[in-house]
């Protein structure tokens, strides 16, 4: 039997949700994508005996901040104050368990700034004479959220930095038609400037192969992406730019420059770590440094697939440049677009949904159904406000409380009830598949939701013909159904976390997703908790 590869592994999870910018509030496109999945695999996890440190921030040097900031009539700090707080209210209410949620604080800044100093210390930075499209009237430097334009690769709009269509890195000129996307009218030049950049073609052959053993894990659109940015030369990687907002760069000939944001991400990811590690009581995790690769831990990082290029190639180049000192990513699992209403979301259009809107429509473990089942993991997928209610009322709430109506004549926590060999083999074939979707090698939080699905069916069918029996024949298939119940119950549970707690507070569940969970010969009958719904009270 297949229990997975996190059975009896004590190595820390280092779980990292990857800041998200701080120029508006999180809505469901970023809920559906890297929170949603990064939450499910540390819930999951920690049911099976796992020390899990997950953690995330803000990235508040983004240029997206400053843009947005202007846009507002605010500055870049207190636009990034405000959306931190909002951010933090969403990610409590949507039920993302981070163990810390850091700050951006004076020790983030000089945390950021000594993994930078080292490299440059190290002689692992060169100065480049480069050019920049900037405002031809103010002679404003335009990079990252401050450029538009054209991918020269896919020729598509893109923003600076990185195509969100194509994946590959446009850092300096090499957008086609630019355009300032503070004042789209203003005329753009070309300017030459020196800045410090990490060459990134020295580390092609290292990280080549580091991704031939680990092909077979990656999502379709990050395989294609990185065997073609691996196939040709890597361009030089900015890590100081000519612009107002950022951590200043301390560096020779970068003089009055900022720290590429970017660079900040694998920093800021150890910084997080550290923060949510001092709040984790688990004896494993306490006091240890855990991107030491010393302490072996499992670094799973989770991303949207447009920032791949950042992610699995510069942020990886530069943990190789320190030389060992730091443990490098086991996995990356990346996301495709969430669609609105067949629209990508767009704040600036007013295209978006936020989540005190939908748990308006509906309760937050239906929410989360929906956006595990629907999620993008290999391919766009839509979210409409219809779709969200109906799917949630038809697939889940109202099947799961038929079940449970049904299973409430049993009298709770006093009648054993004999388990038949049969099922215990079905109860052990679902929590196979609840693990096959849960690790991370296979990982599928649609492919768990719809198996919560199709086990409600089932089981639902089996409960309706309760009454049709009597005596030891109810008991038994009572019994056998409880068992299963209780099984769906973990398996799911890492989905529906309200269900989970009120299971075990009612002692429904255990909190674990052991293999014991599916050998009981005998089960003491439990209430089954009843899923609720935006204006239905349970049991209703």
């Amino acid at each position: 039997m297949t229990t997975g590869p996190s059975t009896g592994d004590s190595r820390p999870a280092v779980i990292i949700d990857t800041s998200p910018t701080p120029n508006g509030d999180l809505h469901i496109g970023h809920l559906a994508g890297p929170f949603m999945s990064a939450d499910i695999h540390a819930r999951y996890l920690r049911a099976r005996g796992r020390p899990v440190v997950f953690s995330t921030g803000t990235d508040d040097s983004q240029t997206y901040v400053m843009a947005g900031a202007r846009r507002s009539g605010t500055t870049p700090e207190e636009l990034a104050a405000v959306n931190h707080a909002a951010i933090g209210r969403t990610l409590r209410a949507a039920g993302i368990s981070v163990d810390g949620y850091a700050p951006y604080d004076d020790a983030y800044r000089a945390n950021a700034l000594r993994f930078v100093t080292d490299l440059y210390e190290a002689g692992r930075l060169e100065l480049r004479t480069v050019s920049f499209p900037c405002d031809a009237r103010t002679g404003e430097v335009l990079v990252e959220g401050l450029v538009g334009g054209y991918c020269p690769v896919c020729v598509t709009e893109s923003r600076g930095g990185v195509c969100e269509m194509c994946g590959h890195p446009n850092n300096f000129d090499e957008l086609l038609d630019p355009w300032s996307t503070l004042d789209p009218a203003a005329p753009v030049s070309v300017l030459e400037t020196q800045v410090l950049v990490l060459p990134m073609e020295q580390y092609r052959k290292r990280l080549t192969s580091f991704y031939q053993t680990r092909e077979s894990w990656l999502r379709p659109r990050t395989l294609k992406f990185l065997r073609e940015a691996l196939a040709r030369p890597l361009p030089d990687f900015p890590v100081t730019y000519p612009v107002a907002h950022g951590l200043p760069s301390p560096f020779p000939g970068t003089e009055g420059q900022r720290l590429n944001a970017w660079v900040e991400g694998i920093p800021a990811a150890m910084f997080c770590t550290d923060h949510a590690a001092q709040r984790v009581t688990d004896p494993r995790v306490a006091g240890k440094e855990l991107w030491d690769p010393g302490h072996d831990p499992e670094i799973i990082y989770f991303i949207g697939s447009d920032i791949v290029y950042f992610w699995g190639l510069t942020h990886l180049a530069l943990l190789m440049a320190h030389d060992g000192r730091y443990a490098l990513p086991d996995y990356i699992v990346s996301n495709e677009f969430y669609e609105l209403e067949d629209d990508k979301f767009s704040t600036t259009r007013g295209h978006v949904v936020y989540i005190d809107e939908v748990l308006g429509l509906v309760s937050r473990d239906a929410l989360r159904f929906h956006l595990a089942l629907t999620g993008p993991e290999n391919q766009r997928t839509n979210f409409s406000r219809d779709g969200l209610v109906k799917v949630t009322s038809d697939r889940l709430v109202r099947p799961w409380n038929r079940l449970a109506t049904a299973l409430a004549a049993a009298p709770a926590g006093t009648s054993t009830l004999p388990v038949s060999a049969a099922a215990r083999r079905r109860a052990r074939a679902v929590r196979e598949r609840f693990l096959d979707a849960y690790e991370i090698q296979s990982y599928s939080p649609s492919a768990a939701a719809d198996l919560v699905a199709a086990q409600l069916d089932r089981l639902g069918r089996a409960a309706a013909r309760l009454s049709e029996l009597t005596g030891p024949a109810q008991a038994e298939a009572l019994g056998e159904l409880l068992l299963e119940v209780r099984v769906l119950i973990a398996g799911a549970s890492p989905i529906l976390i309200d269900l989970a707690e009120e299971a075990r507070r009612t002692g429904a569940w255990d909190g674990t997703l052991d293999e014991a969970l599916t050998e009981a010969g005998e089960i003491t009958a439990f209430p089954v908790p009843f899923l609720t719904d935006a204006g239905e009270r349970p049991g209703e």
